[in-house]
């Protein structure tokens, strides 16, 4: 088993459909800059109201990632 040093990042994802997507969505984008993403935590989950709906959610999330090399 290798030691591993992890650094964090904290995201906010929003979606109109449900608090799952809204993780997906932060942790996709933020793929595309963060390597070696390994795991995340959700910190705080909210959303907006409109109308006596929920308009959409917003998640945040702790994201860890491994450092190179």
């Amino acid at each position: 088993m290798t030691d591993n040093v992890y650094k964090t990042v904290e995201l906010t994802g929003s979606s109109e459909t449900s608090q799952e997507d809204a993780v997906r969505k932060a942790i996709r984008e933020a793929s595309k800059t963060i390597k070696h993403m390994r795991w995340f935590q959700v910190t705080e989950t909210r959303g907006h109201v409109e109308g006596g709906e929920i308009a959409h959610w917003q998640v945040s999330v702790k994201v860890g990632f491994t450092l190179e090399d």
